[in-house]
């Protein structure tokens, strides 16, 4: 086996995996890293075309966020005989999110907001559709490539991240034996609000391929969903009695669902007013619409729950409105979860930060180097400015920050239960930042010193 990681594995972005297993190539997700852009942002598919022997027979992709699916067209632009395979709910979330980043990256350019033009259109995306191939988690498939010197198997695990996502199981024959690599992607081992805890093999497998995402977040392993979900509420509730809105940055896929489910029940159980206002928009809508659409035949906590049932508005277009609603008390659920300029989140964001009434409250993961990473070291530092936006420059930081964890990631002492449940032979170590995949490499080493641990370099080839 070969393993190349095209994207980066040292950080959270542009996650892209080259496996050659006896003759047959694969990549496994075709990301792009969000906060790059243009050509830096894709992963590195020079690497394959300037290698012989090199080649892509399929790819799969694990689930809908762009770090994970966002470079796919300019992969099928580049290699246009591969095939592609994912989750049919993946397929479905595809469509909706890959033209909305075509017609983001344009309206970028138009605005002056980036050098590059867009990396794809919507028209190139219609031309792609046919090499889609989807299957259900527990469904054996065919990867197997031309040049395979032996039959490729693959089979989807539900991961317990986000509608749709799913952990890849492959097998294949290799020196008489059967070799299993199991890839985790991003994985949940917990159940959230709406999603359950993921699934996973139940044999051993000889190399995992696993995410190190909270490897450096000791927090998470010290508190319960439950509570971070009660100690939400009693912040929002803080926010809307003395007369303020509250923010929630999330990602449109996902957190934003989650998040309207907890809400859901906090205002059940009389946590928060029954008659607060709920704002929503964008993508997230569409995407909540597909969430109640395949609630009966996708994992669910509570199958009869429909995103659409939490009362919500419509967020206002123009400014003035916006304005207006926001003098009476409300939750704003907006993406981008990093709030990135020019998103809603982020836009929303300059209007309540210099108003001690408002909070700002963090439900995911947030980069350092992101508006919601600044912001947050910004408010634990006692900061008393922040640039959220580069043209509009230092805003007086005056609102409530906080960060809960309402993370679609298993925390680090799961990924251990993990390695210890599927007894690996090798580990090899990524989406992580560098200080979380050593602490996941250190700790798999003492606590399973007969597992062999690799943390892969961007372009380094590691053959096992």
């Amino acid at each position: 086996m070969i393993f190349v990681a095209l994207g980066a594995t040292e950080a959270i972005g542009a996650n892209c995996h080259f496996v050659k297993l006896d003759g047959t190539g694969l990549v496994l997700d075709v990301g792009v890293d969000p906060n790059e852009e243009g050509p830096a942002s894709l992963p590195r598919f020079e690497l394959i075309h300037r290698n012989p022997d090199w080649y892509i027979d399929h790819a799969i992709v694990t689930h809908a966020h762009h770090d994970h699916i966002g470079a796919l067209p300019v992969l099928l632009r580049e290699f246009p005989h591969v095939l592609v395979h994912m989750t049919r709910v993946t397929r479905q979330l595809a469509d909706l999110l890959l033209p909305a980043s075509a017609r983001l990256q344009r309206r970028r350019l138009q605005e002056g907001r980036s050098n590059y033009g867009p990396l794809f259109d919507e028209k190139q995306l219609e031309g792609y559709s046919y090499l889609y191939l989807t299957h259900e988690p527990g469904q054996d498939f065919s990867v197997t490539g031309l040049r395979g010197r032996s039959p490729v198997r693959a089979r989807f695990y539900h991961a317990g991240h986000v509608l749709g996502a799913a952990g890849v199981l492959l097998t294949h024959e290799e020196n008489g034996r059967c070799q299993r690599v199991f890839y985790t992607s991003d994985t949940n081992m917990r159940a959230q609000a709406i999603i359950p805890g993921g699934d996973y093999p139940e044999e051993p497998v000889d190399v995992l391929i696993l995410e190190s995402t909270a490897g450096a977040d000791p927090e998470a392993e010290r508190t319960t969903r439950r509570l971070e979900e009660e100690r939400f509420g009693e912040a929002v509730r803080r926010v809307l009695d003395r007369g303020g809105s509250v923010l929630v940055p999330a990602f449109a896929l996902g957190r934003a669902q989650e998040v309207l489910a907890v809400i859901d029940r906090l205002k059940r159980e009389k946590a928060l007013p029954a008659d607060v206002p709920v704002y929503t928009a964008g993508t997230m809508r569409a995407i909540a619409d597909l969430y109640d659409r395949t609630r009966f035949v996708t994992p669910r906590l509570d199958p009869s729950f429909e995103v659409f049932r939490v009362e919500q508005r419509r967020l206002p277009r123009r400014l003035e409105a916006v304005r207006a609603a926001l003098t009476e008390p409300a939750i704003y659920v907006l993406s981008s979860g990093m709030m990135f300029e020019r998103s809603l989140s982020n836009r929303m964001a300059q209007l309540l930060v210099e108003d001690e009434r408002h909070g700002i409250f963090l439900v995911g993961f947030a980069k350092e180097d992101s508006p919601a990473g600044r912001l947050l070291e910004a408010a634990e530092s006692g900061a008393e400015e922040i640039v959220l936006d580069e043209q509009r420059g230092p805003q007086p930081l005056r609102c409530e920050v906080a960060r809960f964890r309402f993370s679609g990631h298993s925390h680090r002492r799961d990924l251990l239960r993990l390695v210890e449940r599927l007894k690996p032979v090798h580990v090899i170590l990524v989406h992580g930042d560098e200080e979380a995949r050593e602490w996941m490499a250190d700790n798999i080493q003492f606590f399973y010193p007969e597992v062999n641990v690799w943390l892969p370099r961007s372009g380094q080839p590691l053959e096992l």
